[in-house]
This record gives C-alpha cells, sequence and structure tokens, in this order.
C-alpha cells in the first residue's frame, strides 16, 4: 500500500502529462502530492524531513512551472532533491559525524554502526546517481521522453531498495527479549 501511495502522485503526473500537457500534469502532480501528504498525516500523524522537503520543492518548482510557462522548473526537481539528500546525508555522516539513516530507522531495524555507514554511503551514491541521471535526461531530452524517463525510471529506486533489503536482512541483530531476566537463565 505504501509504494501505491508512493507512486501514485507520478501516475497521476503521467497521464495528465500524457492526456493534457506538461502544465495540466505539473498541477495534477501538485495537488496529487498535498493529498499524498494529508494521508499520510493522516495515517502517521507527521510528515518526516524528506517528505515535507518534497513536497515543499514540488510545490515550489510546480508554481515556477506553471507561473513562468517554463517546463524546466519541473524537470529538474528531481535533481535539485537528490543532491540535496546526497549532500544532506555527506556532510551530517563526514561533517558530524552524524548518521541520519540511523537516526530515522535505528529504532526499527537493529543494525551494526558499520552498516549504518555503509546504508549511508549506499543512499548518498544513489541520489547522486539519481540526480546525475534525471539532470541528464531533463536537460538533453523532450519532455516527452523525461516524462516516460519518470514513470519507468521506478526501476532505479525499486532495485535499489531490493538490494538494501538484501543486504540489511543479512544484517539484522536480534534484539534482546523483553522478559528475559538480565544475566542469562534462572
Amino acid at each position: 500500500m505504501k509504494l501505491l501511495l508512493d507512486f501514485l502522485p507520478i501516475l497521476l503526473f503521467f497521464g495528465a502529462y500524457k492526456l493534457y500537457g506538461i502544465y495540466v500534469g505539473t498541477a495534477v502532480l501538485m495537488g496529487a502530492t498535498v493529498v499524498q501528504m494529508a494521508i499520510i498525516y493522516a495515517i502517521d500523524k507527521k510528515l518526516t524531513t524528506m517528505h515535507k522537503a518534497t513536497l515543499a520543492l514540488i510545490l515550489v518548482f510546480g508554481t515556477l512551472t506553471l507561473v513562468l510557462q517554463d517546463e524546466r522548473f519541473i524537470k529538474w526537481k528531481p535533481t535539485v532533491l537528490y543532491t540535496a539528500m546526497a549532500i544532506a546525508l555527506a556532510v551530517a555522516l563526514w561533517g558530524y559525524g552524524k548518521n541520519f539513516l540511523k537516526m530515522m530507522l535505528g529504532s526499527q531495524l537493529a543494525l551494526p554502526d558499520f552498516v549504518w555507514n555503509r546504508l549511508t554511503v549506499a543512499w548518498v551514491l544513489y541520489c547522486l546517481f539519481m540526480a546525475a541521471i534525471n539532470g541528464y535526461v531533463a536537460a538533453y531530452f523532450s519532455t516527452d521522453a523525461w516524462a516516460n524517463f519518470k514513470l519507468w525510471g521506478y526501476v532505479f529506486p525499486v532495485a535499489f531498495i531490493i538490494g538494501q533489503g538484501i543486504y540489511v536482512a543479512r544484517h539484522i541483530q536480534d534484539e534482546p527479549a523483553i522478559d528475559a531476566p538480565p544475566g542469562g537463565s534462572t
């Protein structure tokens, strides 16, 4: 269900783009993302920093696209988002010694620190790759090709997440049982 919710705005954008063009597609993307975030907020009672950044960038770049009637803004939004994510993760890890992934997901996954660090490096590289590939397609291909890439390019995050799941599964540490008395057996 979560993957469908994540995929819904881009699917609606693609449909609106194919039927009515980039500007209607952009407006649909903006509205669908607002609805998506409202649903996430209703379910989780909060939005992550990533959700907020995504929403803000879609609204800002979408508004610029619509007001200035310039499709370049919406096409470059993913590059800006992925680059910002890569910089934030890298600066936090190597500049401040903080691991944002562990801070966000550490309560859900028990992993050794070296695994969290490798995951963060993988995310930095993945974000830089996605920023570069989107930037390349946005700069050198037609808007139609870029829209197709946005839809079919979802193979990259799906493959990345599956790869991470396989890697993480090998390193998940068992949590100590809450009912177990300290020191072992009784």
